[in-house]
């Protein structure tokens, strides 16, 4: 059995770029880096970033166009290709990931979305929620439980 299968999460390094096939088929391509962070022997905290080439077809392509740009944040599902060629009598190659699904990441806070961790709630969304004091003695009887 073989499996060829990625996901990556990642920025953005550079804004999508479109072109068609001579079929007349869309092409987006653009690089995204995802960062790798680790400990090393001494406890210093290291980070490491890894580019990656990404190439998408079609409809998601011309999505990715319009949506998305250099430092937004995005989910990639695909699988690794790797074409060669040859170009002034050398022979070159590039690995690729082919996107197949994407997911675009947090909106940002001026375009009205927020929706990542750190954004604010606005006063309507905040919730008090009732504290329950017990008794630092005796058994917490069940039945007394709210929910």
């Amino acid at each position: 059995m073989n499996l060829n299968k990625v996901f990556i999460i990642g920025n953005l390094t550079r804004d999508p770029e479109m072109r068609t096939l001579p079929s007349g088929q869309p092409v987006c391509t653009f690089s995204i880096a995802s960062n790798r962070t680790w400990k090393d022997k001494s406890g210093a905290r290291q980070t490491m970033a890894e580019y990656h080439n990404i190439v998408m077809f079609g409809r998601l392509a011309e999505i990715a166009k319009q949506y998305l740009g250099r430092g937004k944040m995005v989910f990639i599902e695909g699988r690794i290709q790797t074409r060669s060629w040859e170009k002034d009598g050398q022979k070159k190659s590039r690995t690729e990931i082919v996107a197949e699904e994407m997911q675009m990441g947090p909106r940002d806070s001026d375009m009205g979305g927020g929706g990542g961790p750190q954004s604010e709630m606005s006063p309507q969304q905040k919730e008090e929620v009732e504290t329950i004091q017990y008794p630092d003695e005796g058994e917490i009887n069940p039945d007394e439980i709210p929910f």
